[in-house]
């Protein structure tokens, strides 16, 4: 059977399959019935959406599955994804739903389900809906699409704007601080001005006015560069890019320069072990998270735990640890005490606290983490064979692993999506580690590879 969910829930083009209408609505059934067979009762599931055009059909058709089930669901209108999260654990709901496609183009959506834990939903049940999809179990044809009522979705963004204010941000003071936030066109765009302004902040908002189709476009978490510029003219001690249903954010200090979430680790991390909160001594990052990180956390005597690409994964090897502090380089950073959902805004408080209580700016609190140069070749291949059956490359990785010691890292690996073996170096000096990268693309070329390597 084919998979619809990935990592990161169900995404693709709104409209076309599975993010067409009556598919969408056979989700919501699925889930329905699902969570009824295991609670023996109705369920209830909260809904929250992003800023893009499709967002309101799709919930509607997830509504009207959802009640044809026999399930109910409240509404919370345009808000962040651990927004959802947070509701679902709080209400407490059955489950909660999430309608956006994150840092993708407008013409995209998704799905993302969370139990009411805040985690999201197991594999079990995204295999089961998956299941009844393709077996084309359809609802009933006479229930009619959910409407939206904008008080309840007032009340449910207040209560979560309630949260983070008076808990993540009881007794921190933000009077006398100039931020400029970048809200992406998405889901921060009300929720994170009223949130920055209501602690005392001096906000400038770019980027918040949504009309459907400029969600990400040009600005937010991947697209820093006006951001950068309006923090210097501005002289504001905090810049902040959120993506589109803000579960990331990244940062630019007083100087203009990005901190992505390499960055954020290591301010975070020395935060939290000053004050005995730094769980084991114990951060947990990706494969993907720059060596600097590495070796500058272990200065400070924290080990560096590495997870795969993907915040599930992240979050998996926090709880597996009973971990206090993890996240990615694109800013997905995770609180497990707080939230189990990666949340900007939760990040930015936290980043905002930090600045408050050690009295320094974000440029002063990075000092003494460096990002090594690294270089990234992709070599086409005709099979994905395991590099450590093919003992040219291995011989060839080992010795380049030995060369580089301590102060330098190989990652190699295969796209899951394309024909490709990826070779990712980091060390101290750029000329080295392309020389390195080079060597090992042309072993792995003549061994398994098709077409020249390309950086």
């Amino acid at each position: 059977m084919k998979r619809l969910f990935g990592t990161d829930g169900m995404r693709g083009e709104a409209g076309v399959f599975p993010l067409d209408s009556a598919t969408i609505k056979t989700v919501g059934a699925s889930l329905a019935r699902r969570l009824g067979q295991k609670l023996d009762r109705a369920p209830l599931v909260v809904i929250g959406r992003d800023t893009r055009e499709s967002g309101e059909w799709l919930e509607q058709a997830l509504v009207a599955g959802l009640t044809a089930a026999g399930a109910r669901s409240q509404s919370a209108g345009v808000i962040t994804t651990p927004g959802v999260a947070f509701l679902a654990r709080t209400l407490p709901a059955d489950a909660g739903v999430v309608i956006s496609a994150s840092h993708n183009a407008y013409l995209d959506n998704g799905i993302k389900i969370f139990a009411p834990s805040g985690r999201k939903l197991d594999e079990e049940t995204e295999r089961l809906i998956e299941s009844d999809v393709f077996a084309k179990h359809e609802p009933p044809e006479e229930t009619p699409g959910g409407k939206t009522s904008d008080h309840e979705a007032e009340v449910l963004q207040s209560r979560y704007l309630d949260f983070l204010s008076d808990d993540i941000g009881k007794d921190l003071s933000l009077r006398g601080l100039r931020l400029v936030l970048d809200c992406a066109n998405g889901a921060a765009s009300e929720l994170a001005p009223q949130l920055f302004k209501r602690l005392g902040a001096e906000v400038t908002t770019i980027n918040n006015n949504p009309d459907g189709r400029n969600i990400n476009l040009n600005c937010g978490s991947l697209h820093m560069e006006a951001l950068q510029r309006e923090v210097v003219q501005r002289k504001a001690n905090l810049g902040v890019a959120f993506d589109g249903d803000a579960d990331r954010s990244l940062f630019v200090d007083a100087k203009g320069r990005l901190v992505n979430g390499d960055g954020s680790l290591w301010v975070l991390a020395r935060y939290l072990q000053a004050r005995s909160s730094l769980a084991d001594n114990v951060v947990v990052a990706t494969v993907m998270s720059n060596i600097g990180l590495e070796l500058a956390l272990r200065s400070q005597g924290i080990r560096l735990i590495r997870a795969d690409v993907g915040d599930k994964y992240v979050l998996e090897e926090l709880l597996r640890r009973g971990a206090s502090l993890g996240g990615e380089q694109s800013g997905h950073i995770i609180f497990p005490q707080l939230s189990l959902a990666g949340d900007g805004l939760i990040t930015t408080l936290s980043m905002l606290r930090a600045m408050s209580e050690e009295g320094k700016e974000l440029h002063e609190l990075t000092e003494g983490f460096s990002v090594f140069p690294q270089i990234l070749v992709n070599v086409r291949v005709r099979v994905k064979t395991p590099f450590d059956e093919v003992p040219a490359i291995q011989n060839a990785a080992r010795e380049i692993e030995n060369t580089l010691g301590s102060e330098g890292r190989l990652l190699l690996r295969y796209s899951g999506t394309e024909p490709l073996a990826r070779v990712m170096i980091e060390g101290k000096d750029q000329q080295e580690i392309e020389t390195h990268a080079a060597e090992l693309a042309a072993v792995i070329k003549k061994n398994l590879g098709a077409a020249e390597a390309s950086q």
